[in-house]
Parts: structure tokens; sequence; C-alpha cells
């Protein structure tokens, strides 16, 4: 339909999931929300890859206090996480056919800087992801636009902010949006519903929901088309 913009809104996860992924690709505009609180233990500071051994956590050391937004935690470089990181993508990924494309990515952005951000290194992995595959989207900061609010208020205004009439959600947002309020604020409220594709992997049988990359390093740059056909649209 003419004049329709639809909007995706999401933390700026470490190395997200495929799912993640086919929300920007389905989206016109896409905005990180890096403005909320920080929740330890999640998939803003890890994820998971296959190993031999099965799936493993891949984890960003952190330091941060109670209540901190996500774009005020800062990354623990007391350790030599970046190495760890490195050692253990290419110990476990080095067969995969697509290896050493993806790897020189991973590595170059790693080393990039002496990164000090989370939030500012993970949306650099995301946007370095996307232009791999050919999915180019332009990605917006929530801290950039000067809205306030909390919950679907404040996906409201950020959706509004952006110009968009359209809000495309995982089916988790049922348990806590306000439903009503989008109807009442004329915006459209969409559930996209992903299922997860199998493709080649290494290390015996299929494990799904792993980051991106496993799918990245085993399947290249037809992991675009790979995760545009894996969902759908649900009102």
């Amino acid at each position: 339909m003419d004049n329709k913009v639809i909007v995706g809104i999401h933390q700026p996860n470490f190395l997200p999931w495929l799912g993640y992924f086919y929300k920007i690709d389905r989206s016109d505009v896409f905005v990180l929300l890096d403005n909320v609180q920080y929740t330890k233990n999640s998939f803003i500071n890890r994820n998971r890859i296959k190993t031999p051994q099965g799936a493993i956590w891949l984890t960003v050391p952190v330091s941060f206090r109670f209540g901190q937004l996500i774009n005020e935690v800062k990354i623990n470089n007391k350790t030599n996480w970046r190495e760890k990181h490195l050692k253990t993508l290419e110990m476990n990924y080095k067969r995969a056919v697509f290896f050493e494309d993806v790897f020189k990515i991973i590595k170059e952005i790693y080393y990039l800087k002496d990164w000090q951000n989370l939030s500012d290194f993970n949306i650099r992995l995301i946007s370095a992801m996307l232009s791999y595959i050919g999915l180019d989207k332009a990605l917006i900061k929530s801290s950039s636009l000067d809205v306030k609010g909390k919950s679907t208020e404040l996906h409201i205004q950020i959706i509004k902010k952006v110009g968009g009439n359209i809000y495309l959600s995982g089916f988790g947002g049922k348990k806590y949006q306000e439903e009503k309020l989008f109807k009442k604020e004329r915006i459209e409220l969409v559930y996209y519903n992903f299922s997860h594709p199998t493709y080649k992997q290494l290390w015996g049988d299929f494990i799904p929901n792993l980051s991106i990359i496993d799918l990245l390093f085993n399947m290249g740059p037809e992991s675009a088309e790979i995760i545009r056909n894996s969902g759908g649209f649900e009102k």
C-alpha cells in the first residue's frame, strides 16, 4: 500500500540470531533501542555458536551498574576477550565454506579500535553483517530521536518520530504491548512469524537459534535469501 512505512524496533544485540535480521529486512526503518535499561546476561552482550560439543556462549565481558542504559554499558577490557573470541571462532568454523570472508570482517571490526562502548560495538557488527549479505538498511539509534516514555508509549513515540505508520513486532510483544494505544494513534500493529530455516552446518545435527555468524560462515551471500524466505506477517 502507498505511504506505508514499516518500523522495526529492537535492542542492539550482540551478533543476533537470524530472526533479528529478518525483522530488519522487512522494516523500512529499523530503530536500535539503545536508551533503555540494560538487562544482565541477555543477548545484548552474548550469543551462541556451534562447536563439536554443541552450542556454546560467546560473551562480551561488561562493566555496569544496575539501572544503567544500554548505551552507557562499558566493555570490560581487563580480559583479552577479543583474542579469545577469535580463536574460538577459528577453531570451530575454519572448515566452513565462507570462513575466510566472514572471519576477516569480524576480525577487522574487533580490532578496529579499543572498543569501550558495548552498544557501539554491537551496532558496528550488525551493520557489517547486513552489508556482507546485501541487506543494506539505515539503522537509527533511539537515543538520537529525543523521545521519552516507557514500553508501548515509547515505541509509539519512536514510530511517529521516524514517520512510520506500521509497527512490526515479534509475537513476544503481545505479552506487554497495549494494542489499543496503537489503534488510538492510527498505527497498524503487525506481528511477524519467523520459521527458523535449516541449512548446512558443521558438527552433526542441526542446531537452531544460533548467532547469524553460524549461517554466514556456512552459507555466505546466500544467507540473505534464506533469511528473507523464512517468515511472514500476521495482524
